[in-house]
């Protein structure tokens, strides 16, 4: 009886053993399946493109177990309803540049660039070494939103303008496309700031609708066709000399990721970062000559007194942003 006893009880246990490799086989086997947004036009190249390589990397990394699908600016969402879809959890993911969403949270202007601040290496030293990102983290908090950075520039050019800027004088009562603290700085020297996704700049510099505009550097100018809606390019690019380009999740869904997934998502956008900037990097210079050379573009430095100007009324700027937070 004594045997019979035990055997019955090392069966049910014996079941037991059984059953939990097996439940913990299906939860690791679980499958996502996320959606990204990004303020980007379909095909930018670095862009919408490194958004792209960060979802396969994530997808070959879990074995096709984790799977985002991206959607360009305007092919789900427009380009700056880009936080609010994520925010309210419309789709899990979104890449953009955090100074788009100054309108709802103007702090948020200080994780992409500050003029005259950091360039790409010092937003990431501040960012992963410095406590910038548990700053943005609590930021977004309320949001309901978990950044990450993913994605730099590098130092951009100072824009293209339809006249010449010989001093302070010239800037009042442009109308110029530059988003951030940029266009804050900019207000101050009588410039009229507005703010349009990449896709809407070209049209809007050939027909008026603005005088002049930032958008990056010469590979991404080039492709646009600046040149053709403008003739002089300036340097340096004072407003953004290393914008951080943002990755937002929406909180909820990331609570529900399994930690492996959670940490491709980090190594992803890691990777991301690192090959976007190198890209924009190596691509730039090849592109600035034939701007040159092909097109005859001709490349301006900002006056010094306009220089100084914009440096001090940056100072203003600042102040008066940390005043109000």
């Amino acid at each position: 009886m004594k045997r019979r006893d035990f055997l019955k009880t090392a069966t049910v246990g014996a079941l037991a053993t059984a059953v939990v490799p097996t439940t913990a086989l299906a939860a690791s086997n679980k499958r996502f399946n996320w959606k990204m947004v990004t303020t980007w036009p379909p095909n930018m190249p670095i862009l919408q493109q490194g958004a792209e390589r960060f979802a396969k990397d994530i997808e070959k990394m879990s074995d096709r177990r984790f799977r985002i699908q991206v959607y360009a600016a305007g092919e789900l969402i427009p380009a700056m309803q880009t936080f609010d879809a994520v925010s309210q959890g419309t789709v899990e993911m979104g890449h953009g540049a955090a100074y788009y969403w100054a309108g709802k949270v103007p702090a948020a202007q200080f994780f992409t660039a500050v003029p005259f601040g950091m360039n790409a290496q010092g937003m990431n030293a501040w960012l992963h070494s410095g406590g910038g990102l548990k700053l943005w983290r609590d930021l977004y908090k309320p949001f309901n939103l978990v950044p990450y950075p993913m994605g730099n520039t590098g130092v951009q050019m100072g824009g293209w303008f339809r006249k010449k800027i010989n001093s302070v004088n010239d800037l009042k009562g442009l109308k110029m496309r530059i988003p951030g603290l940029g266009g804050k700085v900019m207000a101050q020297a009588g410039v009229n700031p507005v703010l349009l996704a990449g896709g809407e700049i070209y049209t809007a510099l050939e027909r008026g609708t603005i005088d002049a505009t930032e958008w990056i550097g010469p590979y991404h100018d080039l492709r646009l066709g600046l040149h053709r809606a403008a003739k002089f390019y300036y340097y340096p690019g004072w407003h953004e000399p290393g914008p951080t380009l943002e990755l937002s999740i929406n909180s909820k869904a990331w609570a529900t990721l399994p930690k492996k997934f959670q940490v491709m998502v980090e190594t992803a956008a890691a990777a991301a970062n690192s090959w976007m900037l190198s890209e924009f990097e190596s691509r730039n210079l090849d592109a600035l000559q034939e701007l040159k050379q092909k097109h005859k573009v001709k490349v301006y430095a900002f006056p010094d007194d306009v220089l100084k100007t914009l440096k001090k009324l940056t100072h203003k700027t600042l102040e008066a942003e940390a005043e109000k937070d």
